[in-house]
């Protein structure tokens, strides 16, 4: 089972190459389609599953409570744009303008999780704790999956 640390790098590292693969592609592409699917629906789960599992074990911290703020914060920034992008046409100028400011806010937010609150983290979730928490991550991720779409018609509604 890998670490909490290693799982949530490891999902970093996939969203990374999805945002360039979308960002290398043009228009409403076969290749393009499938690289942002799979991009939503990681990100949609992994956010969730981090803020469950990560993020609310290192509130328990009073510095810990501003840095979760931050970063959730910037989960519900991302949701937004996600969810504009998800219902304009893929090949339009304003799609892809959208798309660029994603992919740099989210940069910016994994590469600000990896050097700064990963640190910070280790107080809070030592080497004991691990592999437990990168299994209730990945668990809580899967089951974030399976509630994308019930999660995205309640918000609808509201």
């Amino acid at each position: 089972m890998p670490s909490i640390y290693d799982a949530i790098r490891k999902d970093h590292d996939r969203h990374r190459e999805l945002l360039n693969t979308i960002a290398e592609t043009e228009g409403d592409t076969t290749e393009r389609r499938k690289a942002w699917d799979e991009f939503y629906e990681e990100v949609k789960s992994h956010s969730a599953a981090e803020e469950e599992t990560f993020y609310a074990k290192i509130m328990t911290k009073t510095w810990g409570q501003d840095a979760a703020r931050h970063s959730v914060q910037e989960h519900a920034e991302m949701d937004e744009i996600l969810e504009e992008l998800r219902d304009m046409d893929m090949s339009s100028s304003g799609w892809l303008t959208r798309f660029k400011t994603l992919k740099h806010d989210y940069e910016h937010h994994m590469d600000e999780e990896e050097d700064e609150v990963f640190e910070r983290a280790k107080q809070v979730i030592g080497a004991e704790e691990n592999d437990s928490y990168g299994k209730k991550f990945l668990d809580r991720k899967s089951q974030e999956r399976d509630l994308i779409e019930k999660k995205r018609a309640d918000a609808l509604e509201d």
